[in-house]
This record gives C-alpha cells, sequence and structure tokens, in this order.
C-alpha cells in the first residue's frame, strides 16, 4: 500500500471503522484500552499484508471479523497468563528437590503427550526436535515429501498444545526455575 492513493484510502477506512470497532473489541475484552490496542495491532497488521486489496466482499465485516479474531486471541493470552500468575501466587518457594521433581514431572507429561501422537507425527516431531534435523533432512530419511513433513509438525505441535494445555503453568515456573539456575 505505498501509493499516495492507498495510504489516503487506508486513511479513510481507518477513520470510519476505528471507533466501531474499538466498541466491538470492548465487547469481548471488557478493556477499552485493551480494545484499542487490539485494534490499533489489527490495522497494522492489515496494513502491513496490504490485505485490503485482496478482500473478496465487505471491507467492514473483514475488519470486524479479524477484530473479532483478535480479541479471542486476547481472551486466551490473558487466561494463560493469570494461570500463570495465579499458580506463582499459590507456589510455595521452591527448593531444587521440588523443581527438580517438577521437570522430571513435566518430561513425563511431554513424553505421554508425545506417545498420543500418530504414529508418523510422533516420529516427525521426535526427528525435528529431538535430533534436531531439518524438515528437508526429515523428508531424504522417511522418503515423503518437505510439505507433509511441515503438515505432520504443524499437527503435531497443534495436538502437543491440545494435551499439554493444562501444564502451560508448570511448563513456564520450570522455565523460569532453569534460567534463574542457569551459571551465565
Amino acid at each position: 500500500m505505498g501509493t499516495t492513493a492507498s495510504v489516503s484510502s487506508f486513511e479513510l477506512i481507518f477513520k470510519e471503522y476505528y471507533e466501531g470497532l474499538c466498541y466491538y473489541a470492548n465487547m469481548w475484552l471488557k478493556d477499552m484500552d485493551s480494545a484499542e490496542e487490539v485494534v490499533q495491532a489489527t490495522f497494522v497488521k492489515v496494513w502491513e499484508k496490504d490485505a485490503l486489496a485482496t478482500v473478496d466482499g465487505s471491507v467492514k465485516s473483514y475488519l470486524y471479523r479479524a477484530v473479532y479474531n483478535a480479541s479471542l486471541n486476547e481472551i486466551k493470552h490473558r487466561k494463560v497468563k493469570d494461570k500463570y500468575i495465579h499458580m506463582q501466587s499459590t507456589e510455595e518457594p521452591i527448593s531444587e528437590m521440588s523443581s527438580e521433581s517438577q521437570v522430571r514431572e513435566l518430561e513425563r507429561k511431554i513424553e505421554d503427550a508425545i506417545q498420543k501422537l500418530p504414529e508418523q507425527c510422533g516420529i516427525i516431531f521426535r526427528m525435528s526436535r529431538f535430533r534436531q534435523l531439518k524438515y528437508k533432512e526429515i523428508a531424504d530419511i522417511l522418503g515423503i515429501s518437505v510439505k507433509t513433513v511441515e503438515n505432520q509438525m504443524g499437527k503435531a505441535l497443534k495436538l502437543m498444545r491440545m494435551n499439554l494445555a493444562d501444564y502451560l503453568g508448570a511448563i513456564l515456573i520450570v522455565i523460569h526455575i532453569l534460567i534463574e539456575n542457569f551459571p551465565w
């Protein structure tokens, strides 16, 4: 959107929809400052991707849908953040012994989640994350396309996130412990 005409048309769209989008986002977020941030970030993304040039249909519908999705993402982010803060506030000071047991427990949960993956997803996930092979290397070894590796990794990561969602707070705490205890 580098041309003067497109800049001025973007400005007109921004001025026309900004306030309404903020009120719409506020319906979901219940915080006008957050709503404004979500709307501003949405407009930045739209501008950077030149998304309005490829909109099939109503620009208004596109913007409202984009703000709705961004608002839902913000709500999810808040829930994760709140869960982490709650876990930190209810935790007693963690000794080395308990942090080691937490790490072992988390490792077990991760291994359980990997075991639940479909066979090919699990193989590809292990090759990528544990053997640190590139997608091309995995594709060559397994005799499949790089696109198949990408799709299987996407599926594996989605399933891992779903299976470990309840442990996100614990994962963050363990990472925090490891960072604190790491000899920099």
